[in-house]
């Protein structure tokens, strides 16, 4: 198969079948299907795609959540030579839409879940093509694909290094997501290097606990199907007893958000030794804390840990850090475990606060291989991409510290956004979304520390309402993982010397309200 060592994501996938063809590429509970037969499954299914669309199709909107139709999906997507758009089939349906009509998505595969969200999403007359696969009864109807034998393709469409593999989409402070396109180029770059940095093999079992919108789902995927390796989805109900589940599944690899180490802790999960089969123990999408790390290092005494950290802009992740007890609390700064050296290939910049480029503080600046090529909407861009020396770098609005031997050290955010288990959440939107609230006049939006993450509170002006009718309402609009839990009442919001309003002093009383120290400037890392 020449197509393995080609630039194509799905590349990744073919290595697996030439090195495992009869070994499973995922398990869902007691279920598992084999790289061969998932690639004949993805093989007919973009068939059908690419015969719906009377050739190469527009992007494919794979709305579904972790499962066969899910991994298959993506694959299919691929392979067809489309796009592929992730969705998560229980956002609001408003929010949906404006993901598909900002990606230009011209087919969609469902499963269950997904076909049931259709008739408020699309409506019954839609024409949308949807390719439903068994499992996705709720989906049949207008525009239903079906997936012949006949059109089975014989390999999968080639992809060139400048073509598309991805689109996700991030929250965006206007009040809609972002579209952040993703290259089979930017994957080949970054894929390779994880190869030369690991020792992956088809003996492999990772863990997927990340939605499939979410970018680290990515690693997961193509890190295992690369190698040969299978993937195991991880249910919420797995963190009850996480060492049972590692051990009954013979997790080797393990990549999450640190939040999961607060939550294994607090179902007594994390006793030195409980994680033995752990080679490999990964965290990224919110700030490490050392002691986090090492709690998790004692329970995955056998496991290399590290935190890793990138926007989506970037690919997936764009730094690394191995975790050492001693050299890493001496780099860390407030406890937090650094996010490490850039990749190869990629050049850092630190901006300071006079928008000049500072020695040893500041935005941290980035430019290389990985980057996108820019937001599905161009306006989302201002003020996110800096031209300078002849290059492009992506400004990322974190804040860091070079500490060291190439190391970057994270202080917080310069703006807004926040990190809530993973969620990269722009305050604004919310702020956005909460003015549409019956009865609401003025809303600002705050995080506030607490042990074991962050939580966002909201603090208001106009009718006093329950915190259910104003969670209730926002659901309409933004995805459970963006939805506050706090809500409180003012007759006036604060402000400041410049008649703005002052944040700080509403951060301050939000750590009130969560029983936690007042946050530093800005979220968490991810």
């Amino acid at each position: 198969m020449n197509e393995m060592n080609g630039p194509a994501l799905h590349a990744r996938f073919l290595r697996g079948l030439s090195a495992a063809p009869d070994r499973p590429a995922f398990y869902l509970g007691a279920r598992s299907a084999t790289y061969r037969e998932v690639h004949e499954r993805a093989l007919l299914w973009a068939g059908a795609l690419r015969r719906a669309a009377g050739g190469t199709p527009a992007p494919v909107g794979v709305l579904a959540g972790k499962g066969e139709t899910a991994y298959t999906g993506i694959l299919a997507g691929l392979y067809a030579g489309a796009v592929v758009v992730p969705l998560h089939p229980m956002f609001p349906a408003a929010r949906t839409r404006q993901m598909l009509k900002a990606a230009g998505v011209g087919a969609l595969i469902t499963d269950e879940r997904g076909g049931a969200a259709l008739p408020e999403l699309l409506g019954a007359d839609h024409g949308l093509p949807v390719l439903a696969p068994a499992e996705a009864p709720g989906a049949a109807g207008a525009g239903t694909v079906a997936a012949r034998p006949e059109d089975a393709l014989d390999r999968p469409c080639p992809a060139g290094t400048d073509d598309t593999a991805y689109v996700l989409f991030t929250s965006g402070s206007t009040g809609r997501p972002k579209g952040v396109p993703i290259t089979h180029g930017s994957t080949h770059h970054y894929f390779r290097l994880l190869d030369a940095r690991y020792d992956f093999s088809s003996r492999d079992v990772f863990s997927q606990t990340f939605d499939l919108n979410f970018d680290c789902a990515m690693f997961d995927l193509f890190c295992a199907w690369g190698a040969g390796a299978s993937v195991v989805a991880v249910p919420p109900s797995a963190y009850r007893d996480l060492p049972a589940f590692c051990a009954e599944r013979g997790l080797t690899v393990w990549f999450a958000t640190p939040s999961a180490i607060g939550l294994t802790r607090r179902m007594g999960g994390l006793a030195p030794g409980s994680l033995p089969s752990l080679r490999w123990s990964f965290f990224a999408g919110e700030a490490l804390r050392c002691r986090d790390a090492e709690d998790w290092q004692r329970a995955a005494a056998g496991s290399v840990v590290e935190n890793l950290y990138g926007p989506t802009e970037l690919t997936v992740t764009v730094t690394a850090h191995r975790w050492d007890p001693d050299a890493s609390r001496k780099l860390g700064v407030n406890g937090v475990v650094p996010i490490g050296t850039l990749h190869d290939g990629h050049e850092e910049l630190l901006i300071g606060a006079d928008g000049e480029p500072a020695e040893t503080e500041g935005e941290l600046c980035v430019a290389g291989p990985q980057l996108t090529p820019g937001y599905l909407d161009p306006e989302d861009g201002a003020g996110r991409f800096l031209d300078r020396d002849g290059r492009r770098w992506y400004r990322t609005g974190d804040r860091v510290r070079r500490v060291g031997g190439g190391e970057l050290a994270y202080l917080g955010r310069l703006d807004a956004q926040v990190q809530v288990q993973g969620w990269r959440v722009e305050l604004g939107e919310i702020d956005h979304a909460l003015a549409g609230c019956p009865g609401v006049e003025s809303a600002v939006t705050v995080s506030a520390a607490r042990e074991d993450g962050v939580e966002l509170v909201v603090f208001y002006t106009g009718r006093p309402a329950t915190p259910a009718e104003l969670a209730r309402s926002l659901r309409e609009l933004l995805p459970h993982g963006m939805i506050p839990r706090r809500y409180q009442h003012l007759d006036e919001l604060p402000l400041n010397a410049n008649r703005k309003v002052d944040r700080p002093v509403l951060a301050a009383r939000a750590a009130e309200l969560v029983g936690a120290a007042a946050p530093t400037r800005g979220g968490a890392a991810g």
